[in-house]
């Protein structure tokens, strides 16, 4: 069964066969390695870069490829459908549109081409041991010492973190103001004197992601690196920036739904039980007319979003949707079909394992399901 998208058009679709050709030469082939030692490396990135796959809906005139968040959205597909996880190429893009939507010409300048030719790799740094969904919690500190700033604090769960080569770090300039003493700072982490990145973390998933620690002991940066230019705008610039990033984590769990459908779908067809194939029994076909219907009518509701933010019109509360329900759905779909592999869905040479302990932490990171409810609710 296909699961058309409303916004394709056939130049989109020449795109996705480049982005198709891409992955399965250099990003599924190192996959397991990637895996065992929790990184992709900064040649991926690089190469990447080079074949104009980053930044895709950056404008040309900052380095990017002139597209929209159409071409991003495919790339996102591609990965998520084959659970290729480690390459975090959307958190890449969200540090591109930070500096996009936020930053002074002149870091636009020294920063998005950069990004978009893979030299740099992007991470932004919010969470702490102590702060995850509640921002306002940030304990890292900026203080203001003539023309630098100086940044003490710790990160965790920092997506990219071992391979980032500029890194926005959520600090507070004034803990004084609460949510207004909040702002973004710009470090490049090539012979940054103070900063220093802690172990890779031991995930249940996505253990090609390089999600690690951070440690931040006097690193000096210059006034020049406040994104923006303009103290205790950090809060409103994360706040602008989210619907762009719980889309992307909708549009992940419906591609990894579909993907995990068509792998079952597969694996049904010649797995025999009792003497025929698993799909010829009623539960299992009943079983993938459920899922297919449910990412059927996910389909039409993702897409209406990816238009509307193409659009400009995607609200908060509408791309808080499209990440609670995907990621719920995803978690609950992929549970549904590893039970048709019996023991084979637990191992994770099995395509459906690996969705299985990837798609856990798409309800807690970009804001937790119970934040999106909290968000979504206040708008009835």
């Amino acid at each position: 069964m296909e699961f058309p998208r409303s916004w394709t058009d056939p130049d989109l679709d020449a795109w996705r066969d480049t982005c198709v050709r891409f992955i399965e030469a250099e990003v599924v082939p190192d996959d397991a390695a990637s895996r065992e030692r929790g990184h992709v490396g900064h040649a991926l990135w690089r190469k990447a870069g080079d074949l104009g796959l980053l930044c895709t809906d950056i404008p040309e005139e900052w380095g990017g490829a002139g597209g929209d968040f159409r071409h991003e959205a495919v790339l996102y597909e591609e990965c998520a459908r084959r659970s290729l996880s480690g390459w975090a190429n959307s958190v890449h893009s969200i540090v591109a549109h930070y500096f996009l939507n936020h930053g002074t010409d002149d870091q636009k300048r020294r920063y998005l081409p950069r990004l978009a030719r893979g030299e740099l790799v992007g991470a932004i740094a919010m969470t702490e041991p102590g702060a995850g969904s509640d921002l306002q919690g940030v304990r890292t500190r900026a203080e203001k010492q003539g023309d630098h700033y100086v940044i003490h604090g710790s990160k965790t769960f920092i997506t990219n973190g071992f391979l980032a080569g500029v890194i926005l770090v959520v600090c507070k300039t004034d803990p004084s103001q609460g949510a207004r003493g909040t702002s973004i700072l710009i470090v490049e982490t090539e012979g940054c004197e103070g900063f220093r990145v802690g172990r890779v973390l031991d995930k249940v998933g996505m253990r090609a992601q390089d999600t690690s620690e951070l440690f931040f002991d006097g690193v000096r940066v210059p006034e020049a690196n406040l994104l923006g230019g303009k103290e205790g705008q950090g809060f409103f610039q994360l706040m602008s920036d989210l619907p762009y990033e719980r889309l992307i984590i909708g549009v992940s769990a419906l591609a990894s739904m579909e993907g995990a459908y068509q792998s079952t779908l597969e694996y049904v067809r010649e797995r025999k039980v009792f003497g025929k194939p698993l799909l010829e029994l009623q539960n299992t076909r009943f079983k993938l007319a459920e899922v297919a219907t449910q990412i059927r009518v996910g389909r039409a509701f993702i897409d209406r979003c990816v238009e509307q933010l193409v659009a400009g019109t995607l609200d908060t509360a509408t791309a808080s949707m499209a990440k609670l329900w995907g990621s719920e759905t995803q978690c609950r779909v992929i549970d549904e079909l590893l039970q048709l592999f019996g023991g084979y869905g637990y191992m994770n040479e099995y395509l459906i394992a690996r969705m299985y302990a990837d798609a856990r932490v798409q309800r807690i990171y970009g804001g937790t399901s119970e934040i999106m409810k909290e968000v979504i609710s206040r708008q009835l």
